[in-house]
């Protein structure tokens, strides 16, 4: 709707916040910054970081108000996601270190709300469109960078912790912190990059261009994490490929057996893992992952039910977390495990509250992908698989871009397949 030359300054203000131009523009910035939270801490520290949030989530409530005819609020929030936010912020009140507890608390509160808008104001093609414009940047900036410091300058960007190894074909981090989340996103990249072309939503030429860099990006990574998650992604595409095309009525019976495979696979997976870790020349890094991860364990049995309570990412100078840098020797962000660093942090109901979050939305995007015809509904699906697979050697999926990434998906999935559809609904005005 375009707003009359002559119309009142409030109605300028309220086309201009309801705008498709200004939610597209709103979302871009959303995923970037929920994408560069590394690059932004180093260049303007912690108190920029929470500002840009703040403005963001700022624009997106003004826009939400001025969109709010034409937004559907039935069944707005997945209740698992509701019960998972409510626990963590519940957590605050048994915490040793409240402050720390409500500052993470917040931090989550505020990606989640970046998720929610993107998710209730754009349309699923419009969201993978979004993150495949912002990674082409984000890996290209890397990829820039990696050039600059390793071959051009030959001296490391210390405040982005590039220590200029692309000389030597790697290991890369680019603009990300470290090669695994590198990895991690450059493999998001790749799904993406694979559904816009799918889609034609991009011309070919720059979808096989974003296709290399993404693979350019994987390659130079080195990681072994990522190995495992690619092999996951590219069976879990084969399966849905098979899926979509078998008959309808044939379908729960291909669905059963996936489900039994993977299940056998999974116990293999476990039965196997010392040699899994051997292949993957791993030793070193699993051994202090392992090291980390049994104190974790044992420190849980002090407050199984509650936990010590939500902090996000881990802070260092108080307990437990100093403790735990102490035992393995290295400074550790995260648990380098999602599950486990959600029981470590707010005990065995939270545990339950994020697998309940994790599952439904990855079950609901695996069904809309196996049965919608849109080739666009593979994509939250696949986008799980990875973060599901990664989740079990880091817990990107807690904080920033991979929160906001499994919220998004599990709202997008809610729409599509959630049980309160059945209720009924008050009549929707559309903003056009």
């Amino acid at each position: 709707m375009n707003a009359r030359p002559n119309a009142p300054l409030p109605d300028l203000v309220r086309h201009f916040f309801e705008s498709p131009r200004f939610a597209s523009a709103l979302t871009l910035v959303a995923i970037a910054t929920a994408f560069s939270t590394n690059l932004i801490r180093s260049l303007i520290g912690w108190p920029g970081l929470i500002g840009v949030i703040a403005g963001i989530a700022v624009l997106c409530t003004l826009s939400m108000y001025a969109r709010r005819a034409g937004i559907e609020w039935h069944g707005l929030l997945p209740i698992s996601i509701i019960v998972f936010i409510g626990w963590s912020a519940i957590s605050v009140f048994w915490s040793g270190y409240n402050w720390i507890s409500v500052g993470g608390v917040a931090y989550q509160l505020g990606f989640a709300f970046l998720a929610l808008y993107v998710g209730l104001v754009r349309d699923t093609i419009q969201i993978v469109r979004a993150v495949g414009d912002v990674l082409r940047v984000l890996l290209g900036v890397s990829i820039v960078l990696e050039v600059l410091s390793g071959l051009l300058l030959d001296l490391p960007i210390e405040f982005l912790g590039i220590e200029g190894n692309i000389a030597s074909l790697g290991p890369i981090q680019g603009i990300f912190g470290s090669r695994n989340t590198l990895a991690l996103v450059a493999l998001i990249a790749a799904i993406t990059f694979i559904v816009e072309l799918r889609a034609r939503s991009v011309v070919r030429g720059l979808g096989v261009g974003s296709l290399w860099l993404a693979a350019i990006c994987l390659v130079l990574t080195r990681s072994p994490v990522i190995i495992v998650a690619s092999l996951v992604v590219a069976i879990a595409a084969l399966a849905l490929y098979t899926l979509r095309r078998t008959p309808v009525e044939g379908r729960w019976m291909l669905q059963i057996g996936l489900l039994g495979a993977t299940i056998v696979a999974g116990i293999g997976g476990w039965i196997a893992r010392a040699r899994i870790v051997e292949y993957l020349n791993a030793g070193s890094e699993f051994e202090v992952r392992v090291t980390l991860w049994r104190e974790m364990w044992r420190l849980v049995g002090l407050h199984p039910l509650e936990g010590w309570g939500w902090a996000g990412l881990w802070p260092q100078t108080v307990t437990p977390y100093g403790w735990l840098e102490f035992v393995t020797r290295r400074p550790h962000d995260t648990g380098l495990n999602a599950f486990l660093d959600v029981y470590f942090q707010i005990g065995l109901i939270g545990f339950i509250a994020f697998v309940v979050l994790f599952g439904l939305a990855f079950v609901r995007s695996w069904l809309l992908a196996s049965n919608k015809r849109p080739v666009v509904f593979v994509w939250p699906a696949l986008v799980l698989v990875v973060l599901l697979v990664v989740s079990a050697a880091e817990s990107t999926v807690l904080a920033e871009f991979g929160w906001m990434l499994l919220l998004v998906c599990s709202v997008k999935a809610a729409q599509g397949m959630s049980w309160r559809s059945a209720l009924p609904r008050s009549p929707r005005v559309d903003v056009t």
